[in-house]
């Protein structure tokens, strides 16, 4: 008996039971499901973060009291009890660092405020202590006018440069530039606006409101604000002698003793890539854990249907032996009907979970991604499934014998 006659005779036992067979797909298709679709949206924001990382620029590290991702634990009270990086130990970090680094930003972060102007308002907008080397920090442009001055910060001045969306909101067909706005009711002139920078992960890193950071302490208050210390060195060759002298200076500005451990955190782009990848690693396997086990569970689902299907189909299978049907006949085709139940379902799980992954990508607009690899994988295990489980079953019908079968009722 040929190959394609014994598939078409699987076939046809399949569609016989279409609601059976359905439920079985079902089973793979969501074990499949599961750890495609985590690795697919994984896959997304790993590219997408290695691709336009931009929330430190070139050749720069920081220093702040919290670390970059915290996960809590036992270690949150560890952060929360650490003295706040204060405006004073800032400067005193500056003077230290003095012709050792090529840039060194202040900065502090206060969202969900309020900018007016006239009539207009826009509620949500972040605004940003900082001095004059903020868009270098954090790899931003300007678009046109001026950027705050080290004259604006130690003078204490009201002005601000603001992001593209709130020119748009406020200043839709005229220029801001010597206009004054209210943020959050203190009043600042506009001297800048940057150039615009699109979302990063849904979020719009159009909406800043950047003031000079005396000006921010003065009307802001400076209590429970602690600041971030970004640090550029001069190039990639004196990066980490830079990084060695800024953690002696920082340690000396935070008043640490030889012996004690410093109470702040230093990161880098390699360090989020690096907590990123460990977050992923857990989800990983977690994922591929809860995978395995519905996968199990839907292989032991395969070999329960198929064995059902052989006590059912009992009498046919004696009539297709009686009549010439030879032992591995029979074992291909109830073995091609466990690996189709399993490819199949395997299909709809892959093109179910990429599709799902990649609303991750829709909903950070940001671009999608197929796993090939991890698909290719998927479809592997499935046939490795639609095998393992259908083995026995086909091979229980090719035993029996047939005039047994054709007494069978």
């Amino acid at each position: 008996m040929s190959f394609a006659e014994v598939f078409r005779m699987a076939l046809g036992a399949l569609r016989v039971n279409k609601l059976r067979s359905g439920l079985t797909m079902l089973g793979i298709a969501i074990g499949v499901f599961s750890v495609i679709g985590v690795m697919t949206a994984l896959g997304v924001i790993q590219i997408s973060i290695e691709n336009g990382l931009s929330f430190l620029g070139s050749n720069l590290f920081q220093f702040a009291k919290y670390p970059v991702i915290n996960t809590g634990g036992h270690d949150e009270d560890k952060y929360e009890n650490r003295r706040n990086i204060n405006l004073a130990e800032a400067r005193e970090f500056q003077r230290l660092m003095e012709g050792e680094a090529q840039a060194i930003c202040f900065k502090i972060f206060s969202g969900g405020k309020s900018a007016s102007y006239q009539r207009t308002k826009v509620q949500g907008k972040t605004i940003v202590g900082t001095n004059e080397h903020f868009l270098v920090a954090n790899s931003y442009a300007l678009g046109y006018g001026r950027n705050i001055s080290a004259e604006d910060v130690d003078l204490g001045r009201s002005v601000t440069v603001v992001g593209a969306e709130i020119q748009k909101k406020l200043f839709p067909s005229q220029t801001p530039l010597g206009k004054t706005i209210k943020v959050n009711e203190k009043p600042y002139m506009i001297i800048g606006v940057l150039a615009e920078k699109g979302s990063s992960f849904g979020q719009s890193q159009d909406d800043l409101i950047l003031v000079p950071i005396t000006k921010f302490m003065a009307d802001f208050g400076q209590a429970n604000r602690t600041i971030n210390i970004a640090v550029q060195s001069t190039s990639q060759a004196t990066y980490n002698m830079t990084l060695d002298k800024a953690i002696g200076a920082m340690r000396k500005a935070r008043g640490l003793k030889v012996g004690q451990e410093n109470d702040f955190e230093i990161y880098s782009n390699d360090t989020l890539l690096t907590a990123f990848a460990q977050i992923a690693g857990t989800i990983r396997i977690g994922a591929f854990v809860i995978s395995a086990i519905a996968l199990l569970a839907a292989g032991i689902g395969i070999m329960n249907i198929m064995l059902v299907s052989v006590t059912e189909r009992t009498r046919e299978i004696g009539v297709r032996k009686a009549i010439g049907a030879r032992r591995r006949d029979i074992i291909r085709q109830f073995l091609i009907e466990a690996i189709v139940l399993s490819e199949v379902g395997g299909l709809v799980g892959i093109l179910t979970g990429v599709a799902g992954g990649n609303g991750v990508a829709l909903w950070f607009k940001i671009s999608m991604v197929f796993p090939w690899g991890w698909a290719l994988t998927g479809l592997l295990v499935c046939s490795a499934i639609g095998i393992g489980f259908g083995w026995y079953p086909a091979w229980k019908a090719a035993s029996l014998h047939p005039i047994d079968a054709l007494r069978y009722e």
